[in-house]
């Protein structure tokens, strides 16, 4: 199978939007056959490439990540690979949160599995949005 669908693309390149989704890039890579793994990081808040990169050097560009939740560090990503003079053609993560996009600039972002979670601007926010069937609180440290 491997050779089937490496066989049917074009050269790519593999790029990740961060350090996280590094492992994830070079599984794809493998699976592609891919020749070429990039990944960005963010420095002074923004998402830049870490390797020297020229325009026209990188190869059409599938973007993979460990996880999607807003789907902002996808969006820069694809700011960079254009900015690059190279197109996106395809997006993967391995988990998304319902609320990330499920396309970027018309190409469909795919996942292995999907996750329906709130997010609240504070814990006052939070506990006003629960009723009184909900579970209790669960303090979590890290």
């Amino acid at each position: 199978m491997e050779k089937g669908i490496a066989g049917r693309l074009p050269k790519v390149s593999v790029i990740s939007p961060s350090p996280g989704g590094i492992m994830v890039a070079f599984g794809v890579r493998e699976a592609l056959g891919a020749q070429q793994i990039y990944w960005a990081e963010m420095e002074n808040g923004t998402r830049q490439f870490r390797q020297f990169l020229s325009e026209y050097e990188v190869y059409p560009a599938i973007i993979v990540d460990d996880i999607n939740r807003s789907g902002r560090a996808i969006n820069e990503t694809i700011a960079l690979v254009k900015e690059l003079g190279t197109e996106v053609i395809g997006i993967g993560t391995i988990a998304k949160f319902e609320d990330a996009p499920n396309e970027y600039d018309g190409i469909p972002a795919k996942s292995l599995l999907s996750f329906d979670v709130n997010f609240y601007d504070s814990e006052e926010e939070w506990k006003n949005s629960r009723s009184a069937s909900d579970v209790s609180e669960e303090k979590v440290r890290y």
